[in-house]
């Protein structure tokens, strides 16, 4: 099957829905595998609702049941596929992209203990903790160009390595200050002396495939920043019909185009977060 075309079909369900999947609240928690409690990574951020997920056998094995009727979650990822080059005998590597499917053990099965330790006190995050988290992120990113705070426009400039960003006063809220910032700073992790990406460090323009994917790559390691942060992605610019309608029409005409971007983001995330992780894989 196209795996492929079944996520962007998910994506563009949800597009059509007037979700925007890489605006979400995400105060509300993340997804994470039930076994591990490690978050989802990469297109799956944007595919799994907040919850804990095991699978079918999983669950079985625990002692568990899925509820009748219930549907199972994708996750996707990759898998490294072995084949010898005809012309040089040289055996080579090749990723194929693959999924399985998962269930959130707390809603749609039973029987199965929840394995998320919740903290002893539950209290609404502070506005000082929040930047707390987010200003960690950024003095963590070790190879950080510049950052000048200016009313007007934000913007990365790639020629002199450096982020133009308006500063937190001209902002409604600190979601969308952090939001528009980290979607700077993730454009910035393309510079030939970081990720050395294409939609960046090579010459694309506005409207070619290029800036398209490093548009839709900003967008998601924004949206994953937020979330590493525990604040809500949810930024100025609405989530109007013209801006849904704009990457129904992307993502439909380029099938690989949002799990391509989807990965680049989580790289991008891990060079500014200084970790670096495998795709998610199997169980």
């Amino acid at each position: 099957m196209n795996v492929y075309k079944i996520v962007t079909d998910q994506i563009c369900q949800q597009l059509e829905q007037g979700v925007v999947p890489w605006r979400k609240p995400w105060k509300d928690g993340v997804a994470v595998n039930w076994k591990t409690q490690k978050p989802y990574r990469g297109i799956n951020v944007f595919l799994l609702p907040p919850g804990e997920y095991a699978t079918f056998k999983q669950i079985q094995e625990h002692g568990g049941r899925v509820k009748k009727g219930e549907k199972g979650h994708i996750v996707v990822f990759w898998k490294w596929l072995e084949k010898e080059n005809e012309e040089t005998g040289e055996i080579e590597k090749f990723p194929l992209l693959r999924y399985y499917k998962v269930f959130e053990v707390n809603t749609q099965a039973e029987g199965i203990p929840s394995r998320r330790q919740e903290p002893e006190q539950v209290e609404e995050t502070f506005e000082h903790d929040v930047v707390a988290a987010c200003e960690a992120i950024i003095e963590g990113y070790q190879d950080a160009p510049e950052i000048r705070y200016f009313s007007g426009e934000a913007y990365y400039h790639k020629v002199y390595d450096y982020i133009h960003c308006p500063p937190l006063k001209d902002f409604e809220s600190l979601s969308s200050f952090y939001g528009v910032l980290f979607h700077e700073l993730v454009h910035s992790t393309g510079h030939p002396r970081r990720l050395n990406r294409k939609g960046i460090a090579g010459r694309s323009k506005f409207g070619d495939e290029d800036y398209s994917q490093e548009e839709l790559v900003a967008e998601l390691g924004s949206a994953m920043l937020c979330a590493h942060a525990g604040i809500s992605s949810d930024r100025n610019i609405q989530n109007s019909a013209s801006y849904i309608q704009h990457w129904l029409d992307v993502l439909r005409a380029d099938e690989r185009l949002v799990v391509r971007a989807a990965s680049q983001a989580q790289k991008a995330c891990d060079y500014i977060l200084g970790k670096f992780e495998d795709e998610e894989n199997d169980d």
